[in-house]
């Protein structure tokens, strides 16, 4: 069965070109979304697409981007959709998976992918020993910062009166229980070497 899947980013944009190529292609069944490809949201339909693929089905879209996040995430999806033992087509980029060429072009942009995050590593790897070199450590700063030695010792102060519990404590200085109770823990050195 050809099932195709269109997306628009924004409420605004029309699906009905997307809609028309994927029926022009023979899909008999068109799951829709308008949301941000980008969006940290779950894509409903592109979960309910996928829980009714079977293997032999092809997917189809009307270009790649309408599909993947990024190039990585794409790849990713194409993936999971070959290990259901279902095709994948892209009508706008001449895709499609059940070809030899259309295999091998997708694989160039799997190796893309995985040379573009190499080479991301390797930077990040690169930068890291420069900045050592340089006696930068990176990471978040060791201790509390002021605003939390602050609440720290307000912590510390109203726990000691016994005027209070600790979830009133966290609820009056707008903390977590769990936070309180960390301040709690910490020796009166840590706090009070705060000027």
């Amino acid at each position: 069965m050809k099932i195709g899947y269109a997306r628009v980013s924004t409420v605004d944009q029309n699906l009905e070109l997307q809609i028309d190529a994927l029926k022009n292609a023979g899909c008999e069944m068109i799951f829709t979304e308008k949301i941000s490809g980008k969006s940290k949201d779950n894509r409903p339909e592109l979960t309910n697409m996928f829980s009714k693929l079977r293997s032999g089905d092809t997917v189809i879209v009307w270009k790649l981007d309408r599909l993947g996040r990024s190039l990585a995430n794409l790849i990713n999806l194409v993936e999971e959709l070959n290990k259901l033992g279902v095709h994948f087509m892209s009508l706008n980029d001449n895709i499609d998976t059940q070809t030899a060429t259309g295999r091998f072009t997708f694989n160039v942009f799997a190796s893309l992918a995985e040379f573009e995050r190499e080479i991301i590593v390797e930077r990040t790897k690169a930068g890291l020993i420069a900045a050592r070199a340089r006696g930068r450590l990176g990471g978040r700063p060791k201790g509390l910062s002021k605003s939390a030695m602050h609440k720290a010792k307000a912590v510390k102060a109203l726990y000691e009166k016994g005027e209070q519990t600790v979830e009133e404590i966290a609820l009056s200085l707008g903390l977590s229980r769990a936070t309180c109770y960390r301040y709690l823990s910490l020796n009166a050195t840590t706090i009070y070497e705060l000027k």
